[in-house]
């Protein structure tokens, strides 16, 4: 069986919907299991409270964190994170700066790497954040793999939405009032089932 590992942070939900519909597609291909993780909490109570986020984080609580070693089983990885300023959130990039030993053994090279996001606007630096993300993955020796064009939701100017060919994303609102769209969650879920199918044929090839 597959082992897809899904890693995300998420401070107000939209992630972690993003997360739940990348594991449904996951769950798409036969002998694929999906296994959501979140990564560790940096921010003190107190100053997820000021930021209106203790509501959002205790539904995650029955979500399990993950560890470092986490990756090493996996057959693919696929991260989630919120833009901060065109960059991953400072809770991934500190989970991702724990990595060194799995650097120095080359425990995740040739394992599928990819990345889905959000942010506050529809410009609000997406595409820069799944790039600069790509970096990281590319250092730990990972297969790259983004949301190809074949997901024709990407290419419908019906409606404002995220979604580009380098991963799945949402656009949360200024205010966090803005919830993950149809094709949003849609393109989340082609991703996951891209992925889990490129793990899988890498897998046995």
């Amino acid at each position: 069986m597959g082992k897809v590992l899904i890693v995300f942070y998420s401070m107000y939900g939209h992630i972690q919907k993003m997360a739940e519909a990348v594991a449904e597609g996951v769950r798409e291909v036969p002998g694929c299991e999906a296994i959501i993780k979140r990564v560790p909490e940096t921010l003190p109570e107190e100053v997820l409270g000021l930021m209106g986020a203790l509501e959002a984080q205790k539904g995650l609580s029955h979500i399990p964190v993950a560890a470092v070693a986490d990756l090493v089983s996996a057959d693919a990885i696929i991260f989630g994170t919120p833009t901060r300023f065109g960059n991953m959130c400072g809770q991934m990039r500190q989970f991702l700066d724990a990595t060194g030993g799995l650097w120095a053994q080359g425990a995740l090279v040739g394992k599928v790497g990819s990345v889905f996001t959000s942010s506050a606007t529809q410009h609000g630096g997406q595409e820069s954040t799944i790039l600069s993300f790509h970096t990281t993955l590319l250092h730990q020796g990972m297969v790259i793999a983004g949301l190809p064009y074949a997901f024709a939701g990407q290419s419908d100017n019906a409606e404002i939405t995220g979604c580009s060919p380098y991963g799945a994303s949402t656009i949360a609102g200024t205010k966090g009032e803005r919830t993950p769209t149809a094709n949003e969650l849609a393109g989340a879920r082609f991703q996951g089932k891209y992925v889990a199918n490129l793990a899988r044929k890498l897998r046995v090839e």
